[in-house]
């Protein structure tokens, strides 16, 4: 809709905006540099003082962005999306990307095939950014960007990150902390083990949130993130994830893994706003407890 521009003299981008696109009001220039809809040489920009230069390539993405609580691509619920990022909420059984055995039932296509509007030949797409297990529903952010990618993956161990679980049996205590070191050589199971050569140290924080006779609702935040970490973690301590037979569980009357990502928190890539979205534990894992 609007054409990219090539600056040709020196200038600040606000005033740029005002000139190259007179017939747009100025308030809503402002909303695009507000809502990152401004890109400089294919990067969002959200200062109005930004300085050009001669060359600089200035495009505007005016393209409508999901409205937060919106279902799209398949079940897939979004909470957030901009120019840079698209955070969502993933239902249980859905990979994160593809695997020889499935190419198109994943987050990864589908918000693909959400950017594109169904178009193959459009060139949108997302980054990956990190990864929750088949089995486990809840809160992801993906990167609509190679820069916001590489940014959001730069502090990712310092992100928040927040599970909730229904375990089998009671843990003796309110609040701890596991730690082990892990063998994840088996592509399919992960082992706690002595430390050695190629083990790697996981460390899990957890308090518990509501006890029954049976089963104990647990809140877990990551201090690692290894493969499998919650669900070995969990085992390990003799209550493992409520349907989670890899890991030893007995009972699955949920009909999935009682494990859902609850919490998500993390720097804007762009314009580093504190970002912090929390997402409720599913009926059928509540009822559980």
């Amino acid at each position: 809709m609007y054409k990219p521009r090539t600056v040709s003299q020196p200038a600040e981008l606000l005033p740029y905006l005002f000139a190259s696109w007179p017939s747009v009001k100025k308030k809503q220039v402002r909303i695009w540099l507000k809502h990152q809809a401004v890109l400089v040489n294919g990067q969002v920009v959200t200062q109005f003082n930004h300085a050009l230069k001669p060359g600089d390539v200035v495009a505007i993405c005016s393209g409508r962005y999901a409205a937060p609580g919106a279902v799209v691509a398949g079940g897939i619920k979004v909470q957030f999306e901009d120019a840079a990022l698209i955070v969502i909420e993933k239902p249980a059984d859905l990979l994160t990307v593809a695997t020889e055995a499935e190419q198109e039932k994943t987050v990864y296509f589908r918000l693909t095939d959400y950017l594109r509007g169904g178009n193959p030949r459009a060139q949108e797409r997302v980054w990956i950014v990190h990864r929750l297990d088949r089995e486990t529903s809840g809160l992801m952010v993906f990167a609509k960007t190679p820069e916001a990618k590489s940014a959001l993956q730069t502090g990712w161990d310092e992100a928040e990150k927040r599970y909730q679980a229904v375990v089998e049996g009671l843990l003796p205590n309110d609040k701890g902390t596991f730690q082990s070191w892990f063998d994840e050589t088996n592509p399919f199971k992960v082992f706690s083990v002595p430390r050695g050569t190629g083990t790697r140290h996981a460390v899990t924080h957890y308090r518990v949130l509501k006890r029954t006779k049976m089963r104990t609702l647990v809140e877990l935040s990551l201090e690692t993130g290894r493969r499998h970490q919650i669900r070995v973690h969990l085992a390990d301590a003799g209550c493992p994830v409520v349907g989670d037979s890899k890991y030893g569980a007995k009972s699955n009357p949920a009909k999935r893994l009682a494990l859902h990502s609850c919490i998500l928190g993390f720097p804007h890539p762009v314009t580093h706003e504190e970002l912090r979205f929390e997402s409720s534990l599913p009926a059928e894992l509540a009822r559980l407890v």
